[in-house]
């Protein structure tokens, strides 16, 4: 009896070990055989479908099946599939936040066309600072300018109502002259005298040019100057200043170098004052 409970024992624990859901089947308690079978030799093959209970051991302490042993190679899978699973989630999150292919393409060329813009954007705000800097810088010169001649009026008034200013006869302060055409010319002349103060100055203003003409020097008087004959000069009556002015004509091809100009006073003696033509025309060149 004792060696049928253990041969039922050790079928239990090959079917526990199998994973499979039956037991191993069980011969007849009368079987003389079954009872004298060697407990080495293993017992029959258990039926699919034979389920045979176990009965309790009499007048032993009970025998506990042994435990089933741990299941070797398949503990892995559940890690390999949740790996998978996760790998599998990461691809498709790239795949649906990150930048497609067209996008990175056109990424640089976004790039290049900002940078272009703003080098643009650049060069005109420097052009603009550049034509805003060239005008102040004209209209500072024109300033000077201005002053300029706002201090040589001073300089010159102060020649009739200083009381340090240098007394003087009949003189010819400044003359100018402005281009009218190819040939001619008008000029304008300022004459002062503050010799004899309250005393009236009066006569003529002529005009004469020295310079060259096909490689010669030449001299136009006035009447050559106005193109006719006994040419009268131009008037002038003042106190303390006065300023006078005419045309000219200069014959073609002529290089005027000096320009002389001839005060014919009523009473006393004639004054002449040269200045060059490159003085006298100063004002009438453009930034002069």
């Amino acid at each position: 009896m004792n060696a049928r409970i253990r041969a039922a024992g050790r079928q239990v624990a090959v079917a526990s070990t199998r994973g499979r859901g039956y037991t191993s089947a069980m011969t007849d308690p009368d079987d003389t055989q079954t009872d004298q079978a060697d407990p080495g030799q293993p017992g029959p093959e258990p039926s699919p479908t034979a389920h045979v209970d176990t009965p309790a051991p009499t007048g032993g302490a009970p025998i506990a099946s042994e435990p089933p042993p741990p299941r070797p190679g398949r503990s892995w899978w559940p890690r390999v599939v949740f790996v998978a699973a996760l790998a599998f989630g990461c691809w498709g999150a790239w795949q649906a936040f990150a930048p497609g292919p067209a996008a990175q393409v056109q990424d640089p060329h976004a790039r290049v066309d900002a940078l272009e813009q703003e080098v643009a954007t650049l060069r005109r705000s420097d052009q603009i600072s550049r034509d805003a800097n060239r005008d102040l810088q004209g209209t500072l010169a024109e300033r000077d300018e201005e002053i300029a001649g706002l201090r040589a009026d001073v300089a010159f008034y102060e020649r009739f109502v200083g009381a340090t200013g240098q007394r003087r006869g009949l003189t010819v302060h400044q003359l100018n002259l402005q281009p009218q055409s190819e040939q001619a010319w008008h000029f304008t002349t300022t004459l002062t005298q503050n010799l004899n103060r309250g005393a009236v100055s009066s006569g003529e203003v002529t005009l004469s040019v020295e310079g060259t003409r096909e490689g010669k020097l030449q001299t136009l008087d006035w009447d050559a100057l106005r193109q006719q004959p006994e040419a009268p000069g131009i008037a002038y009556s003042f106190k303390y200043f006065q300023e006078v002015g005419g045309d000219l004509m200069l014959p073609p091809g002529y290089q005027p170098l000096r320009v002389i100009v001839r005060l014919a006073p009523k009473s006393g003696a004639a004054v002449e004052q040269s200045f060059t033509w490159a003085d006298a025309t100063r004002r009438s060149v453009p930034g002069a």
